[in-house]
Parts: C-alpha cells; structure tokens; sequence
C-alpha cells in the first residue's frame, strides 16, 4: 500500500490515505500511455466528411453526345470528376473506420501509469468525503478551491459511486472541471485535467473495476 496525505473538504489534512499499489505504484510508461491514447482518440472520432463518387451524383444517365463526329472530347457522363457538378475522385468518405484495437491488459496498465505518476507529481488528492448534498455548482467550486487553491478548478473529479450521478450534474458548468464515476475512469480523460480528486470510499470501487 501507497500513503499519501488525506484531506477534508475544507481543504486541511485529516490524516493519511492508502492507496493500492497496484494502480498507484507503478512505473512511468510514456510509450504505452500514447499508444493507449492514440487509440482512445481515434476510437472518439467520427467521420463527417463525405463527398460524392460519380456513382452518387444524381443524374448523368445519358451519354451527353455521340461518341465520333462531333470533334469534341468523347464524354460518357456528365457527371465524370472532369465535370463541374460530376462526382469527386478519392473524397472523404463518411464509412470511413477509424477504430484502433487495444487490449485490456494494455489500457488497465497505461491508466495505472498515469494514476502513479499524478501521485508523484503531487497532483492527486484523496478527501474523506467531499460533504457535497445538493447538484450546486457553487459548491462544486469550494470544493476545488480549498483544496487547489483559489481560481484553480482544472481538475478530474471521482466521487464515490453513490454520488456520481449527482455531482456530475454540478461539475459540469464548471470550467475545467469534470466528474466521472470511478468504475469509467480512462488514460484520456486523466490527461485532458491537471489534478485529479477522488472521494475515499470511490478508491475501492475504482480497485474493484480495473485490478483483477
């Protein structure tokens, strides 16, 4: 077990939280986590674009003029990439897939990467219990503040799973900050935020959900 410092929500340190090893003590592994967050990105993104092959174009059934005789360029559509309005030759295509396939084991390892390496650097805290009743905002932002300090609201918020649905539902109007419940933690949405702040009780169910 990792010791780190445990706070209160009023932002005073209470005593000290351990923290599974197994998530929390691992080696720093930058070649993995960008593989793994290269995949998570491209699994995100969705193809928009699309422009119309001459098979698509509407129209251009008829063949616009003889094939001899006429002295101009023999033509079979008027919906040929050569012509204005024609289909577009290797547009974007909206079937494209951008999927990248990623094991567990790889995905579980690079999480665990980032989460140590956040303990390290300082930029992890565990509260008792973040005393937060209501889907307030305002509450939401006392919160980070005494414990990030004032004007500081960049942060991954992980109450415990009770109360999940609830604070995600006050966090979201803030800027920069985002709460998730600890079992759909992932390498993306910890790197997008600076500090990450976990409600105590929300570190078994996180321990449960990706140490096997």
């Amino acid at each position: 077990m990792i010791q780190v410092d445990l706070y209160n929500a009023g932002g005073s340190i209470i005593g000290k939280a351990e923290l599974p090893e197994a998530m929390f003590g691992q080696k720093w592994n930058p070649d993995l986590v960008h593989q793994v967050l290269v995949a998570l990105e491209s699994n995100a993104r969705r193809p928009l674009a699309h422009a119309k092959g001459r098979g698509e174009v509407r129209g251009g059934g008829k063949k616009p003029w003889r094939q001899k005789g006429t002295g101009r360029a023999r033509h079979g559509s008027i919906r040929s990439p050569l012509w204005k309005g024609g289909g577009v030759t290797h547009g974007p295509l909206k079937e494209r897939n951008f999927e990248k396939k990623i094991n567990k084991k790889m995905r579980r390892a690079a999480l665990f990467s980032v989460l140590s390496q956040k303990t390290k650097e300082s930029e992890l805290r565990i509260v008792r219990s973040f005393d937060v009743s209501l889907p307030k905002t305002k509450l939401v932002a006392g919160l980070l503040a005494a414990l990030l300090g004032k004007g500081t609201a960049n942060a991954l918020i992980i109450p415990a799973q009770e109360g999940a649905a609830m604070f995600r539902r006050a966090a979201r109007n803030l800027n920069g900050a985002e709460s998730m419940a600890p079992d759909t933690i992932n390498v993306r949405d910890i790197l997008r935020h600076k500090y990450v702040v976990i409600e105590e009780p929300a570190l078994a169910a996180m321990e449960k959900a990706f140490v096997r």
